[in-house]
């Protein structure tokens, strides 16, 4: 597909409110044949004045007025080449690298980290995904391949603080078997990216404040509660048997 990129500047004097002179320079370069044309030409009061031809590096007088500014301009032979160079080489090379920037930019995908989330084992799973970018993405619950709308509650897609976005959906579970959660799953969908990003309802893998996912075990619970109470009966100890032997030395 051909496109034409073009790189314009401006500028606007006016001379004590009376005339306005006017500059419009800039290049364009065609992605497909890889051509470049340069440009820099003046207006005055809103006219075309002059113009420079850069095949033939000489100045276009529309007008008679501009004839003396012409013949003036075409004996500056350095400024003639530098306006060569940078129209032929330094302006395309600009523009190329600006539209390198833009697409890159415009075409940047970030692909996040999905969670599955539960605060207590009656509240609803959350399904999260942070560090995506851009914000056009949309993620949903599926029950045996096919999106599910009952008892789900959408959240807004939130900024993150480098520039990425995050956005959650939650699933009440609480009409759900246990044995139906597997029949469930969570799809974060971005906008350019193909495949999508399923994580499968397992209950093991839910990131909790609760029970065994949390890192604690009965076991090391009660661990910790004994070690505790040992700890707090030996320092009862310490303290009766200073208290005991407070001021006493044995005899030589």
């Amino acid at each position: 597909m051909r496109t034409l990129f073009v790189l314009l500047l401006f500028c606007h004097f006016a001379s004590a409110g009376v005339h306005i002179l006017q500059r419009m320079n800039g290049c364009e370069w065609d992605d497909e044949t890889g051509e470049v044309q340069g440009f820099n030409q003046y207006g005055y009061d809103g006219e075309d004045f002059i113009s420079l031809d850069l095949q033939t590096l000489t100045w276009i007088a529309p007008k008679p007025q501009a004839f003396i500014t012409k013949l003036r301009w075409d004996t500056e032979k350095s400024r003639l080449d530098y306006n060569k160079n940078y129209y032929i080489y330094k302006c395309p090379d600009w523009l190329k690298k600006y539209v390198h920037y833009g697409k890159s930019f415009l075409q940047r995908r970030e692909l996040p980290s999905v969670s599955l989330l539960q605060k207590t084992p009656s509240s609803p799973v959350t399904c999260h995904a942070t560090g995506f970018y851009p914000d056009r993405a949309m993620m949903f619950w599926r029950k045996d391949g096919e999106e599910f709308h009952e008892d789900v509650e959408h959240g807004e897609i939130l900024p993150n603080h480098d520039g990425t976005f995050q956005m959650s959906v939650d699933l009440n579970l609480s009409s759900v078997t246990p044995e139906d959660w597997r029949r469930f799953d969570c799809v974060f969908h971005l906008s350019g990216v193909e495949d999508d990003i399923v994580t499968r309802l397992d209950k093991a893998e839910i990131r909790t404040n609760w029970g065994s996912t949390s890192g604690f075990t009965p076991g090391s619970v009660v661990g910790v509660t004994v070690g505790l109470l040992l700890l707090s009966a030996g320092i009862t100890g310490l303290l009766m048997w200073r208290r005991n032997n407070n001021g006493f030395h044995p005899a030589n």
